[in-house]
């Protein structure tokens, strides 16, 4: 099996003026490509080829953290991957209308409102320290805002991503410079695709979606589709 880069889910243009398109083509048909080819190099001949992008980074992620530069390596290009194919699902064109239903329910009774909730996730997303992510995620129940550095990735947490924001510098330094706030409001405000969020929060209320390291457990990790919604 072949970790393939997914397909954007709307046209290079979709997500103007905040997102430009030559932007996106930059970021989704050169950085994201170059992580999914970085990965396929790395399993090749190796026991994780022919395993799900999600395994890879489970397995990676527990040898890695055993001293091992490979799988260290390999954390980092498929982390990469998994991430900017999640985050390409939390945009739409015309999106930011804000969360509706169950979503909406629990962002109100953690956060107070739906505007203390935006402007939180705003300021994390804006004062994240360094390259990383922005992201809301369900932890055993609760909903939270968190963020990660470089490649880390809240699947290897036990936590549930419902939606991130990529604030390394190449996913808005074209159009905005260094001004990632801007960038971010204009994620926030217009951008993030709350049906995307609603249909994990759905799912990860079904099911345990946290992939399990090969090394640890002999059944095969349940499997998160980064390239596609949740149904």
């Amino acid at each position: 099996m072949t970790i393939e880069l997914p397909d954007l889910p709307y046209a290079s243009d979709a997500l103007e003026p905040v997102i430009s398109a030559a932007t996106l083509r930059t970021h989704h048909g050169k950085h994201h490509r170059a992580y999914v080819e970085k990965v396929n190099a790395l399993v090749r001949d190796t026991d994780l080829a022919g395993a799900t992008l999600e395994a890879i980074v489970a397995e990676s992620s527990v040898r890695g953290a055993k001293s091992d530069p490979a799988m260290t390596s390999l954390f980092n290009n498929a982390a990469q991957a998994w991430n900017h194919a999640f985050y390409w699902r939390s945009l739409r064109s015309k999106g930011g209308r804000g969360p509706q239903g169950a979503l909406a329910e629990l962002i109100e009774s953690s956060f107070a409102d739906e505007g203390r909730f935006s402007e939180a996730l705003k300021a994390a997303a804006t004062g994240h320290f360094g390259s990383g992510w922005a992201w809301l995620v369900l932890d055993e129940g609760a909903l939270k805002i968190v963020t990660t550095s470089n490649a880390d990735t809240p699947i290897v947490r036990g936590q549930v991503p419902l939606l991130v924001i990529d604030v390394w510098e190449h996913a808005y330094y074209l159009d905005h410079q260094e001004r990632r706030a801007v960038y971010v409001a204009g994620v926030v405000d217009y951008l993030i695709d709350w049906e995307f969020a609603s249909r994990n929060l759905e799912q990860a209320r079904r099911i345990d979606l946290r992939p399990k390291p090969l090394s640890s457990d002999t059944r095969t990790p349940p499997r998160v589709d980064a390239s596609m919604p949740l149904q």
